[in-house]
């Protein structure tokens, strides 16, 4: 599943916005049932290879997370003295959000989340080295594990900043 910003917007270039997205996967790993195999964020967007434990519903708990985030991260925008284009990102998500009648004032995320249901181990692998490479491809890191908010720490013998449950 791939979240993203609306109209791809880097937001996730400070390590304090990158955060909420950790501390928000944390979060409902542990209380909503939401089961992380492997997670990138990128900066505009994030890849989550996810399932869901027992009776919880997977629309229930994106929902709930992209409500949160979404809340919490244009929080951390308007407060952040030190950012720069914090005018005009507020300015964007209120237009986006004044344009869509699902939203009240602002709109974060897009509504599509892209969702692919990996039926077999041969789609799994290729799906998590594809999240794992996304900062290789993107020119932030020379190999998949160095990259902090990424899970690919976890599969090459550490321990990132999300707990996850490894596939395979």
């Amino acid at each position: 599943m791939t979240l993203s910003v609306i109209l791809w917007i880097d937001v996730f270039i400070r390590p304090e916005y990158k955060n909420i997205i950790v501390d928000s996967l944390n979060y409902c790993s542990k209380n909503k049932g939401l089961e992380v195999y492997a997670w990138c964020v990128m900066t505009s967007h994030i890849h989550l290879i996810i399932g869901c434990a027992g009776d919880n519903k997977m629309e229930d708990i994106i929902r709930d997370l992209k409500r949160h985030t979404s809340k919490t991260l244009l929080k951390a925008i308007h407060e952040n003295s030190l950012e720069s284009r914090r005018k005009w990102l507020i300015w964007f998500f209120e237009r986006a959000g004044k344009r869509n009648p699902n939203n009240k004032n602002f709109q974060f995320w897009q509504q599509h989340n892209h969702p692919i249901e990996l039926y077999s181990s041969f789609m799994m692998d290729q799906k998590l080295e594809y999240v794992h490479n996304n900062p290789v491809a993107a020119g932030i890191v020379a190999r998949p594990e160095d990259y902090l908010y990424s899970s690919a720490m976890d599969y090459s013998g550490g321990k990132g900043m999300v707990d996850i449950l490894h596939i395979g």
